[in-house]
């Protein structure tokens, strides 16, 4: 029986809408929802494959399915049962804290979570354990917006909605590449610009991001010079006479400290620093002063909004709070702020970061946005869960969570729905915490993350499609999560999973009384709801008060904003459009905190700023995106980018294999050219872990992904890490010994064949395992296959035992495979090639090929391979060295690199096009989309595509129409 189910989006905080299409149990399809006011029926390239991510397949090969036990570290888990797992964990955990006290665990999770699921958590560790040490990803996400927040406008509640991109005239997009990290919402603001082309726009970035390559005006500020830019732009302001000073007497506080503060803050000092022009600068305070105007208004309000749209960029550096704050100081000294259009939009890195922050899931935080510091807030959470009080000591965040469990001070950690051997900065301390802790729970639906290599006990969590609940998001709207098809094996909810944990463990630390968790767990959707409906009341009198609302309502109503408190008709998409705001006195506050440099500046001996982010099509640590081959098509490998003129002066080539070393750790990467990263910079995407790029780095021992470079330094306030400037040296590595394997495989046997092949990366300085697609159109899904690539190096030739294990994995062990081996000169060649669709009379085509000491021939063997071209011409020939393909063969020619997903067009395709299409920008694009279909369906390529249109140049008019 199909069945359609109106659910959200996993990925990031713009909490798309979708429906999911299910039959028989079976996730099978999944489409937008035209009815969610975040998206309306829209969905990204990660969004529109989620049906993908749940076919049986995937589930099978990835899945934890069943609660498993690891006796001593660096063995194989056996399965276990529910009842024993959960009585082993909390004997584990009762022992630790009756021993070494409260204090001696810690609970790291997740802003993936549900609301409920993170309610749950919240209320394990400080209503029954007894301790604060509960933190979250969210930590290494979003603290720094909610300190910057607090400090000026009193709560963390991003006043604006996404609405207010329709309506500004001016649209300031700093820390954000949200082109490829909130596509969706980077729709919305391609629309306004088109609604309204007198829209300016202004990116602030180090990068020449897609985001910013359709700014009006670009600003490649330096890596951390984000608070001098906005104290330059105030210190213009104050000049020019551009701040309201009605608002600002009306509604603030603090400003005449900032105004002294910002006094030296002289365009020709910001541009020095920040590494812009005074130009630049006088023109981005012009626009964002005035909405985007260049005249002052006739009175107070009258001025065009101006919104601001900010994310990791901000948030994720030692002055994060600071960043934030600086930035919400413009939009009140302009009166930027709460009207339609207008205001500081702080957008969220993951689902349910703000559900997270709404339950006070961090270290520092109580429910409802209340305050740990604040003994009335201490009781009355205690009041509401029913204990005698609620610790006051602040918990280790979580940098200092994995710190204090390096250090042996935390014994036992509970990990759920996170992957902190990936995503956490310094990997060397956050593998030596999970080494020394004395037991460590992971609560993960995958079981393919590195972290999952760590766990004594691993319990299986249900994850999209399956869970039932609800999610918080960028703009404070409520949406349901639900289930489409049942938990696969012995999967449970988290917070099932948690409250079952958690009245075992009350059984032990307060026997007798009566529990806490007294929520249905057989009946997941009963449940959920009584622990929203206790999270409902902690909110009552609060800043996101949602009294008013109730499972039935958003059932009936669809998502809701908060505020929506009880007697209301609806929520609040604005917030402060009275002009108080919830502190003491009403009035929001100027924070003045001068411009500090970054953590850890470049010098000598590190003489590049690196700075990680987002890829177009993947997520975090691609548990989930790096499980369907596709979402490999757009950026296919690991690679460090580096500024043309760099590499030159180095004497680095396209594709040279280079180390890149911080303080803390090295991995060895090709580089890349790319202009849009500046000099002395280098950028890598934050995805790659250790379970996709491996290799040892001789003294520095085993490679741990690129978060074995970063810093984990933090902000003071908001312990954030600063994981966007790390200080690196580069230099070119000499490993003249290559491999390249890859192959088709059955989409049953794929992602196990990588797991295993991924296991042999150490036996390299160099590796990298990803699965790769023939990237078929999303509408013939019949003819998607499926395969893995190895590509490897070393300065000498590895043992053949190696490469016949590698071999065996893709499928070139047996009798018809072609092979070739010179083991003096270390080279070995192995390909197998099989007929299209399995027919006597079909074409040859390469099926897999294993390449070892010359592998020039990938240039045309992984094209033949990967766009399925016919090989029969070729014979033993395929076995041939060099980069080119024998001659008199056919011509091998690559279709070239997909830039959309969808429809599997690729930039030579898109090039080709072109080269015919006239008119303006606007017009070449529409005929580029209506000849090729790129751009039509999900619309993530769509910024990549102005890029390629604007740098062609429109074809010549015939002859006869320019006379």
């Amino acid at each position: 029986m199909h069945t359609e189910t109106q659910s959200t989006c996993p990925y990031c905080g713009t909490g798309c809408g979708v429906i999911i299409e299910s039959t028989a149990g079976r996730i099978t399809g999944v489409r937008g929802d035209p009815t969610h006011p975040a998206n309306f029926g829209r969905l990204c390239t990660k969004g529109s494959t989620l049906h993908l991510t749940a076919a049986q397949p995937v589930t099978l090969q990835t899945r934890l399915l069943a609660p498993l036990h690891r006796a001593r570290r660096g063995q194989a888990p056996t399965a276990i049962g529910w009842d024993a797992a959960l009585e082993m964990a909390a004997t584990r955990f009762a022992g630790i804290v009756q021993a070494h006290g409260p204090d001696a665990v810690g609970f790291y999770v997740s802003g993936q979570l549900l609301t409920e699921d993170y309610y749950a958590f919240n209320k394990l560790a400080k209503g029954l354990v007894g301790t604060n040490n509960i933190d979250t990803n969210s930590r290494l996400c979003m603290s720094s917006a909610v300190a910057g927040y607090k400090a000026t406008l009193g709560a963390d509640a991003p006043p604006a909605c996404y609405e207010d991109l329709a309506l500004a005239q001016c649209l300031l997009i700093t820390g954000s590449n949200t082109a490829w990290a909130h596509p969706i919402l980077f729709r919305r603001i391609e629309d306004a610009r088109a609604a309204n082309p007198h829209l300016k726009i202004i990116v602030a970035d180090p990068r020449r991001t897609e985001t910013a390559a359709m700014a009006d005006l670009h600003l490649p500020i330096l890596p951390g010079s984000d608070v001098m830019l906005c104290h330059g732009m105030l210190h213009l302001m104050l000049w020019e006479g551009w701040v309201d000073t009605d608002y600002i007497a009306a509604h603030t506080r603090g400003f005449d400290a900032l105004k002294a503060l910002v006094r030296d803050c002289t365009p020709a000092r910001v541009a020095q620093t920040c590494g812009i022009t005074e130009a630049q600068l006088a023109t981005a305070a012009r626009w964002f002063a005035l909405g985007g105007s260049d005249a002052a208004p006739a009175g107070s309000g009258a001025r065009a909004p101006t919104l601001s749209l900010y994310c990791q960029g901000l948030n994720q550096s030692s002055s994060g709070t600071d960043k934030n704050a600086a930035l919400i100081n413009l939009h009140l000294a302009c009166g930027q702020i709460g009207r339609p259009g207008a205001g500081p939009f702080s957008l969220t890195g993951q689902p349910n970061a703000m559900g997270g922050r709404e339950v006070g899931g961090l270290a520092n935080l109580l429910s409802a946005h209340r305050d740990l510091a604040d003994p009335a807030h201490r009781a009355e959470v205690a009041a509401l869960w029913g204990v005698p009080d609620v610790p006051a000591t602040p918990g280790k965040t979580a940098v200092e969570m994995f710190q204090a469990a390096a250090d042996g001070e935390i014994r036992a950690l509970w990990i759920a729905c996170t992957n902190p051997a990936q995503s956490l900065p310094d990997q060397a301390t956050v593998r030596r915490a999970l080494e020394r802790a004395e037991f460590v729970v992971l609560q993960e639906a995958f079981s393919t993350t590195a972290t999952a290599q760590y766990a004594d006990l691993l319990l299986p969590a249900t994850t999209w499609g399956e869970k039932t609940g609800t999610v918080t998001n960028s703009e404070r709207r409520i949406s349901r999560v639900r289930a489409a098809v049942p938990a696969p094996g012995d999967a449970r909810h988290d917070w099932v999973i948690a409250t079952e944990f958690a009245r075992r463990l009350e059984a032990r630390l307060r026997p007798g009384r009566p529990t806490l968790f007294p929520y249905e767990t057989a009946q997941p959707e009963a449940g959920a709801e009584a622990i929203w409906n206790e999270h409902r009341e902690s909110t009552r009198g609060r800043d996101l008060d949602i009294t008013g609302l109730s499972w039935p309502l958003l059932e009936s109503r669809g998502p809701q904003h908060w505020p929506f408190p009880e007697g209301a008709t609806e929520g609040r998409a604005r917030l402060y459009e009275d002009g108080i705001f919830p502190t003491p006195d009403g009035r929001a506050r100027f924070a003045a905190a001068p411009w500090r440099p970054v953590a850890e500046p470049r010098n000598a001996r590190y003489p590049f700023s690196l700075t990680t982010g987002r890829l177009r099509d993947q997520w975090h640590g691609m548990s989930r995106t790096g499980t369907i081959g596709r979402l490999f098509g757009h950026v296919p490998e690991p690679c460090v980018q580096l500024h043309p003129q760099d590499m030159e002066l180095r004497r680095l080539a396209e594709g040279d294999l280079v180390q890149v070393a911080s303080e803390r750790g090295a991995v060895t990467l090709p580089v890349q050219a790319s202009t849009d990263v500046g000099l002395t910079q280098a950028f890598i995407a934050m995805h790659w872990g250790s379970e996709v790029l491996g290799g040892h780095g001789g003294t520095r021992g085993a490679a741990l992904g690129v978060n074995a470079l970063t810093s984990p330094v933090f902000c003071p306030i908001s312990r954030q890490p600063e994981l966007k400037h790390t200080p690196v040296r580069i230099e070119k590595v000499d490993l003249p010994w290559r491999l390249l394997g890859l192959a088709w495989l059955p989409e049953g046997e794929v992602l196990s064949a990588r797991a295993r092949i991924a296991e042999l990366m150490a036996e390299f300085p160099f590796a990298v395992c990803v699965p790769f697609s023939n990237n078929a159109p999303l509408s013939e899904p019949g003819r998607e296959r499926h395969g893995v690539l190895l590509r490897a190096a070393a300065t000498q030739p590895v043992p053949d035992a190696t490469l016949s294990r590698i071999e065996a994995l893709l499928g070139l062990a047996g009798p018809d495979t072609l092979r070739y081996a010179d083991r003096q000169r270390g080279q070995r060649r192995a390909l197998r090639l099989e007929r299209a669709g399995g027919t006597a009379d079909a074409d040859l085509r390469l099926h897999a090929a294993l390449l070892a000491g010359d592998i020039r021939a990938e240039s045309w063997l992984r094209t033949l391979l990967q766009e399925e071209q016919p090989a029969q011409a070729y014979g033993r020939l395929l076995l041939a060295p060099g980069a080119q393909a024998p001659a008199g063969a056919l011509a091998v020619q690559s279709r070239g690199r997909p830039v959309c997903s969808c429809m599997n067009v690729t930039d030579a395709a898109i090039s080709g096009r072109l080269a015919h299409c006239r008119g303006s920008d606007a017009e070449r694009l529409a005929q580029l989309q209506s000849a090729l279909g790129c751009g039509t369906q999900c619309g993530s390529c769509v910024p990549e595509l102005r890029r390629m249109v604007q740098a062609c140049a429109p074809a010549a008019l015939p002859a006869e129409a320019s006379i």
